[in-house]
């Protein structure tokens, strides 16, 4: 599989992100000609949920909207896959930061939908709901997860999406500068045996700098393409041999003891004390 993670900057009224997205994926297109195409998280607006303010509610989108018309283009253009992320009406008063999987023939063949929306810096919990899932797409002969951006520094999100199948985890992201960035990426690749690939946004969007840093991972930890700190497309082509490689070497999940990890799932109040 060919791959490319479009790394931008949104700072933009929604219709000026849009047009500047469909042009870098049209360049993406022409120089890689990708089977996949990322683009980061709210690639159609500012990330609004630096401000608490509820007015932002009327950026969100159907996915009939404009927004993923404008994707389903590019995607018919191209004969390629895209992922892109909205801040998706499921209907009034129920909103989602969903990713949504286009297929070459412009049709919408997956959604997955935040499961950890954050509230550390952003404020994220006062938009959306929580998604439920970690689905698994087919992409050719590739079956491909999504998680988005704060899922990443929750384990548990990565492997379940690998233990439903994955062989590639690609992560729209909308996040500032993180402490350890590089190396919980390489470390959910290996921990997993998948490829991996966050693509994050860049440059300032109102009080918010974005330091990029999209990357793609290998299944040992091996950084495969690595962007810097201005907009770009990184691409590489992706093996799955890799895949299956890596998991005979490093048998993590012949090895896994899930009836021993009881702790993990058990409601708050239960996980027990030690006085």
């Amino acid at each position: 599989m060919k791959l490319s993670l479009i790394q931008m900057n949104s700072a933009g009224e929604r219709d000026a992100n849009l047009a500047r997205a469909c042009d870098l994926i049209d360049a993406a297109a022409s120089a890689e000609q990708p089977d996949l195409i990322v683009l980061p998280e709210f690639f159609n607006t500012i990330y609004f949920a630096q401000y608490r303010d509820t007015a932002y509610i009327d950026m969100a989108e159907p996915d009939d909207g404009p927004t993923i018309k404008a994707m389903q283009e590019r995607a018919r253009a191209h004969r390629c896959h895209i992922v892109a992320t909205i801040f998706e009406t499921e209907s009034a008063g129920l909103y989602y930061d969903t990713a949504i999987l286009i297929d070459p023939d412009g049709e919408i063949v997956g959604k997955y939908r935040k499961v950890q929306p954050a509230a550390v810096q952003s404020l994220e919990k006062i938009f959306f709901r929580y998604g439920s899932y970690f689905p698994v797409f087919r992409v050719g002969d590739w079956r491909v997860g999504i998680n988005i951006c704060y899922d990443t520094f929750f384990p548990e999100s990565a492997r379940c999406t690998a233990l439903n199948g994955a062989d590639l985890i690609v992560v729209p992201f909308a996040a500032p500068k993180q402490v350890l960035w590089r190396d919980i990426m390489r470390t959910r690749a290996f921990d997993n045996g998948v490829w991996f690939a966050p693509c994050n946004k860049v440059g300032t969007e109102r009080e918010w700098t974005f330091p990029g840093g999209s990357m793609i991972v290998d299944p040992r930890g091996e950084v495969i393409a690595e962007a810097g700190d201005t907009e770009e497309t990184i691409s590489a082509d992706l093996d799955l041999d890799a895949v299956t490689a890596t998991r005979r070497r490093y048998p993590m999940f012949r090895d896994r003891r899930p009836e021993l990890y009881g702790p993990i799932c058990a409601p708050t109040e239960d996980i027990p004390r030690i006085p």
